[in-house]
């Protein structure tokens, strides 16, 4: 067992390391949404109206699978500590499954869970409000007195953005989700080609790639986060909201229309493929075929390290594409948050867990497949990566930091995603043999349709 000198050390780091820390999108809008009363109870400990503490009590951690191993990290390094671990889909591809959960346990008044993860980065802006019934929001205020400031300044800058609201934290992030382009050295050497720099040699890649070793691929669009790999990276505004309260959508914008006719283009070639990267039809069909793919830097260990199994010493890692004389893009894939109960009996020990799965080593450098938004951490994972060997290029670790500091900052965190409308309109559309340009109006729609209904004006 982990005793508590240990547990406070940890805790305690908060020097920033500038190699490793990657600074999330600049440029997004401050979060603001009504208050919750985030100030009632300020004087209490924990800067908010705690529920009645029940000393060691259990606490319950809802996570999907693949944040399955940060619970079971954290029971072994503090077996006192008991966890009940209910799993969930994690709230993927924006299911708004959290929510609905959450609202039906506030309707009953009783059962909330004490620690959610959700792989989605706008929960704060419905969790953190006020129920219908005037009772607080779900998502407990960290920085108000519960988590001390000093380990809070121990992620990486503007990581946390997405889950403040009016100056106050409402969870705690768990990995980076920068974009970068991998390749796979080996077949590049083996076909004599180049790794692209830009979207048009990447498509050019494909026409090449296609005529001369068919089969091989470079990437898929089958699943619904694509929509920030090559939209979010091409700088595409699709999906914007310039003034709280307000959506913009142009799918007929000139770089909109361009990687879509890349992905229609690549899709006839047969270089991108519409089975998802998760199924076990990728892996057993692409798993030696993927010369290169847009992705971000959690591809390493879900992808790569993970239902791939790619060895070390064959994969790279190159800047993200950008258009040919423009601007290094990166997209902004995910990259899950960690929150709070309010209505936790066991505050201690809900703060012991989400500083841990955030920050400690046995689950972010050891087991996590992503890139830590905690700085201190990211350093381990990187010099973990380099010990293994793993990546063929030696300056990945700058590659990744850099990507970090390069997302564009166009896209912006609405209650809603874009994932819903893809799958609802693109993913099926394309299995149909539509074209995504011919799809992009559909798509528009549906996402102004969705601002509608939470309330924003659509211009």
């Amino acid at each position: 067992m982990r005793d508590m000198s240990q547990h406070s050390s940890f805790r305690r780091r908060a020097t920033r390391l500038i190699t490793s820390g990657a600074v999330v999108a600049t440029g997004l809008l401050v979060l603001s949404a009504c208050s919750t009363g985030a100030e009632e109870g300020g004087d209490s400990e924990y800067g908010f109206a705690a529920a009645e503490q029940v000393a060691d009590s259990p606490i319950t951690v809802w996570v999907d699978a693949s944040r399955e191993p940060a619970v079971t990290a954290f029971q072994e390094a503090y077996p006192d500590i008991d966890v009940v671990l209910e799993t969930y889909d994690g709230n993927a591809g924006g299911s708004g499954s959290f929510q609905s959960k959450i609202s039906l346990m506030d309707q009953a008044g009783d059962g909330w869970p004490d620690v959610v993860f959700s792989t989605q980065q706008n929960d704060a802006i419905w969790a953190s409000k006020d129920t219908p019934n005037g009772e607080a929001g779900f998502a407990a205020p960290l920085n108000k007195g519960f988590i001390e400031q000093d380990f809070l300044d121990g992620f990486a800058a503007g990581s946390l953005d997405y889950a403040t609201i009016d100056d106050t934290v409402y969870g705690l992030r768990n990995d980076l989700a920068q974009t970068v382009f991998y390749y796979n050295q080996k077949l590049l050497d083996e076909f004599g080609y180049e790794v692209p720099t830009t979207w048009e040699e990447y498509a050019e890649l494909g026409d090449q790639l296609a005529a001369e070793h068919p089969g091989y691929i470079l990437g898929s669009m089958g699943d619904s986060f694509m929509t920030y790999v090559y939209y979010g990276g091409s700088e595409s505004p699709v999906f914007q909201s310039p003034e709280a309260g307000v959506f913009h959508s142009d799918t007929s914008d000139e770089n909109a229309q361009k990687i879509s006719e890349i992905i229609d283009g690549m899709l006839e070639n047969g270089t991108l493929v519409q089975d998802s990267f998760f199924s076990a039809e990728f892996a057993a069909n692409y798993a030696d075929k993927l010369v290169g793919v847009p992705g971000p830097v959690w591809y390493t260990g879900a992808i790569f390290q993970g239902g791939l199994a790619t060895p070390a010493g064959e994969i790279g890692v190159a800047p993200p594409l950008s258009w040919e004389g423009g601007d290094v893009a990166a997209g902004n894939v995910g990259g899950g948050i960690w929150y709070a109960s309010r209505h936790s009996e066991n505050l201690e020990a809900v703060k012991t867990f989400l500083e841990f799965v955030t920050s400690a080593d046995e689950f972010q450098v050891e087991a996590s497949s992503g890139y830590p938004a905690y700085t201190s951490a990211a350093e381990k994972w990187l010099d973990k990566q380099a010990e293994a060997g793993y990546f063929v290029n030696d300056d990945f670790k700058t590659v990744m930091s850099d990507a970090a500091n390069q997302i564009w900052s166009g896209w912006n965190v609405t209650p809603w995603s874009p994932e819903t409308a893809w799958a609802k309109v693109v993913i099926p559309g394309m299995a149909e043999g539509e074209t995504v340009v011919s799809l992009l109006p559909a798509w528009q729609t549906e996402l102004e349709n969705e601002a509608t209904v939470n309330g924003y004006t659509v211009e």
